[in-house]
């Protein structure tokens, strides 16, 4: 990522956030930070945030409601931090939508080297050309920094994943992308999910952002190859 990478760190122990905090910041990370999960959704619903680091148990708002209302709009890396140590309650976290998962007491440098990862992953050369997108005379609007997607003026539900594929073809209009490679560019080489759950998505994105969807003018099928966006006129 060439731009300033934001993380917000939640948790209502202050030492942790203040340590946190400053091993982030030394990392040359932007870090805002949370005592709630009242607060946690201020701040992710008003600055440009890249990764969360999320206590379970916060005050106001659990930290587990925070990542499910979080993962109906969003698809951004969560780190979940808590003081179980259960099975249940990992396989819980991650099951609502974390990433990862770290019980504490943990070791911050091992937190820091985890947020590298997540963040190499999540972002692996999926950067659009631009944070807004116009083509066809406004016909199709992408919004890639508020993960908003419009047809005719009119805003469309699209999934997180559909919209991290649909990413994924924008990095290069006109360039034919395998499944394979559409798989590591959206989800990353660490997906384990099938090559072919790709025409899954492929699918829903032309019922979603085509005029005809067995006669695409965006997404654009390569037989024998896999797909491609076709470069419109912006």
């Amino acid at each position: 990522m060439n731009e300033t990478v934001n993380i917000l760190v939640v948790d209502d122990e202050k030492r942790i956030l203040e340590v946190v905090e400053a091993y982030l910041k030394k990392e040359n990370f932007k870090v805002y930070t949370a005592i709630d999960g009242e607060k946690a959704l201020k701040i992710f619903k008003e600055e440009n945030v890249h990764l969360i680091v999320l206590d379970l148990m916060i005050p106001k708002i659990s930290g587990e409601e925070v990542c499910r209302r979080i993962r109906t709009v969003s698809d951004i890396p969560i780190i979940m931090l808590t003081a179980k140590t259960e099975e249940n309650d990992k396989i819980e976290g991650l099951t609502i939508g974390a990433d990862d998962y770290l019980t504490k007491p943990f070791s911050v440098r091992e937190l820091v080297v985890r947020v590298r990862a997540l963040l190499r992953r999540s972002y692996r050369n999926c950067n659009p050309l631009a944070d807004y997108l116009v083509f066809n005379e406004s016909d199709l609007e992408i919004d890639v920094k508020r993960m908003k997607v419009k047809k005719k003026a009119v805003e469309i539900e699209i999934t997180p994943y559909e919209f991290k594929v649909l990413l994924a073809l924008l990095t290069s209009p006109g360039q034919v992308f395998t499944r394979k490679q559409l798989v590591e560019k959206a989800f990353g080489i660490e997906y384990e999910g099938f090559d072919r759950t790709i025409d899954s998505y492929i699918k829903n994105l032309r019922h979603k952002i085509e005029d005809n969807p067995k006669s695409p003018q965006y997404i654009s099928t390569v037989y024998g190859i896999g797909y491609k966006f076709v470069d419109q006129k912006i």
